[in-house]
């Protein structure tokens, strides 16, 4: 896969030699909170809502489970919002499969965490995005700090319990302008709480051109630039390439696959699990016309154009 990968970047023409080593599968689309750059919590999905059926699951890791090493149980929407999210869990870990997820931690109660934790769950993050309500609800709007920490406490005690190591959990940090002078306070708070750990994450924004409230005024955290004319630009060159495209993809709760977590709206649909096998789509042509096109021209592709990955030039 990764000679595929170099040889395809060399050749400017795609070589798909093995199957991805890790994807993320979407449990639902609900979200119970309505985040201004999300558009699942703004609903503004033109694809279907719903929840991911347990046999879609199953058919995908009885199609390539034996190579498969990471699922992220996560694209858009809630996960823990899925009646059977535990049970979806469970699946991969009976496969030994190094499983992971992202939820704003407010459906956590004692009961869902004693039962994460007992799912052989590897990793959750818990989204925390302000370290006090009144700055946390100005990106996690509709959300409660307060059900945040105490999700966050619930598993914390249900691995104390078990005496367990996993899952390991960690803080997500969303740094925008509204949150940037708490990014002490939440290392504070992991510390405080006990979790294995803070990630800051930098924000995707859809409306950037003209500037944006949510770009941090502390460089290293935004994906924009300033330019001399006063618009903004991402820092990312987009160079023709992108390793995404030959390691990993996206299943949405309903089939389709999508090339990476940036197609939020699977308006690039590579194919649909069910009507074709993982294995058509992956090696099909549409599949290998869009890897094509990002090694040709890649800043052509919408989705890629606000993209924060590929500044690194793999060696």
């Amino acid at each position: 896969m990764w000679s595929g990968y170099h040889y395809s970047r060399h050749k400017k023409t795609p070589y798909q030699w093995g199957l991805p080593l890790s994807i993320s599968i979407e449990p639902t689309t609900a979200c119970n909170l309505g985040c201004p750059e999300c558009p699942s919590g703004l609903k503004h999905f033109t694809r279907p809502t719903g929840n991911l059926d347990v046999n879609l699951l199953d058919g995908v890791l009885d199609e390539i489970g034996d190579t498969l090493q990471y699922l992220t149980f996560y694209f858009q929407g809630e996960p823990f919002i899925h009646p059977k999210m535990v049970d979806l869990i469970e699946k991969a870990s009976s496969r030994g499969i190094f499983s992971a997820t992202s939820t704003n931690a407010h459906f956590i109660s004692e009961k869902v965490a004693g039962e994460i934790v007992d799912s052989g769950l590897n990793k959750l993050i818990i989204s925390i995005d302000g370290t006090t309500q009144e700055v946390y609800e100005q990106y996690r709007v509709k959300g409660k700090l307060e059900k945040v920490i105490e999700g966050t406490r619930n598993i914390l005690e249900a691995k104390k319990k078990r005496k367990s190591t996993f899952p390991l959990v960690y803080f997500q940090f969303l740094v925008v302008r509204p949150n940037q002078h708490q990014i002490d306070d939440v290392h504070k708070l992991a510390e405080e709480l006990g979790v294995d750990g803070v990630l800051l994450k930098t924000a995707q924004v859809y409306e950037y051109k003209q500037g944006n409230d949510l770009i941090p005024t502390i460089d290293k955290y935004a994906r924009y630039k300033k330019e001399s004319d006063g618009t903004w630009s991402i820092k990312n060159n987009l160079l023709n390439q992108c390793w995404r495209m030959w390691h990993s993809c996206v299943i949405t709760w309903d089939g389709r696959i999508v090339p990476c977590c940036f197609d939020k709206d699977a308006q690039h649909e590579l194919g649909q699990f069910g009507n074709q096998s993982f294995k058509e789509i992956w090696w099909g042509e549409a599949y290998n016309n869009f890897r094509q096109s990002l090694l040709i021209s890649r800043s052509e592709i919408d989705i890629c154009k606000n993209c924060s990955e590929g500044t690194k030039v793999w060696a």
